[in-house]
């Protein structure tokens, strides 16, 4: 058996006090950064085609994780170092409390009946076209993009920090910003976005499961329903069209009572999601309760995914 990791335990557990408290870096985002250089790359290497598609995706993940394996090395031997480190890594890459603060923006907007400034706030959020969106879409929109967030910006981040440290947090973000950034239905990116659209699915698979569970766990800790959360999770979570997305809104519906899914327009394309839940629709008044819920969730992902790492692990044989 190998001895705890305390310092990737402590730099975990410092990272996510760091976003809670300060949320993203303001300036020199590293994640900023790496897509400057993605986008760079692509602009020289894409052809319409999986094949090219895929060669950028992995190549930049790749060595995103590299780099983590080298600071992982680097700092073998030297806890202090390796728990700063580790708690830089983890605030650059987690950003539980930024979408916290875009939903609350939203909120705000909504409840002063600012329709103008929802409609602004929204693309922080979601990348529906907001411009014909009411108040109950827009609200909508930032439930269920705080739902599908708490997995992809905290929660799956914290889970891949601890099965694989520093290579971890890196390789995890730079494939969900991967995805975000070419991993959608376009012309341009239906086949060269492919790999890392499959990538982030296969990376998010156990986290968004996590994540549902956890809002089973803290619903009513924030005034929901534990109860509703489990039912809606388990009979509305396979219907949406991600495998992942649908588990963690399935489960925020059913903690708040309300009704998840419907047309989403994007540009010129219309997905007609089904519904999750059996609820009215989200008005401004369930914003606050769903960001209580995600801040919950995602703190004890960090309190769990912490003390993994302070548990005896099996040697490789």
């Amino acid at each position: 058996m190998r001895p705890m990791d305390t310092p990737i335990a402590a730099g975990l557990a410092l990272g996510a006090a760091a976003d809670l408290v300060l949320a993203d870096p303001q300036r020199g985002h590293p994640v900023a950064g790496f897509g400057a250089v993605a986008a760079a790359l692509e602009r020289r290497v894409w052809r319409d085609s999986r094949v090219a598609g895929s060669i950028h995706t992995v190549g930049l993940v790749v060595a995103a994780t590299c780099v983590g394996a080298f600071l992982d090395r680097a700092t073998r031997g030297h806890p202090v170092a390796r728990t700063l480190v580790t708690a830089a890594t983890a605030w650059t890459v987690l950003g539980g409390t930024s979408l916290a603060r875009a939903a609350n923006r939203m909120h705000t907007a909504l409840a002063a009946g600012d329709l103008a400034g929802g409609r602004t706030a929204l693309p922080a959020l979601a990348g529906r076209d907001p411009r014909h969106l009411g108040a109950h879409e827009l609200a909508r929109a930032t439930v269920e993009s705080v739902a599908e967030n708490t997995s992809d910006a905290a929660v799956a981040p914290l889970f891949w920090g601890a099965v694989a440290g520093l290579p971890g947090l890196l390789g995890y973000r730079a494939v969900n910003t991967l995805d975000a950034m070419v991993g959608h239905h376009s012309p341009r990116y239906e086949r060269f976005g492919w790999a890392a659209a499959r990538l982030d699915d296969l990376a998010n698979w156990l986290p968004a499961r996590l994540t549902a569970a956890l809002t089973v766990a803290c619903a009513r800790s924030t005034g929901g329903s534990a109860a509703g959360a489990l039912r809606t999770w388990l009979r509305d979570g396979a219907a949406h069209p991600s495998p992942n997305s649908g588990r963690c809104e399935a489960a925020m519906a059913g903690a708040l009572g309300v009704r998840l899914g419907g047309r989403n327009v994007y540009g010129t394309r219309v997905e007609d999601r089904p519904g999750l839940g059996t609820g009215a629709a989200p008005t401004a008044a369930d914003i606050p309760t769903a960001v209580r819920l995600s801040r919950a969730v995602w703190v004890a992902a960090a309190v769990l995914t912490a003390a993994s790492r302070l548990l005896p692990r099996r040697s490789p044989s």
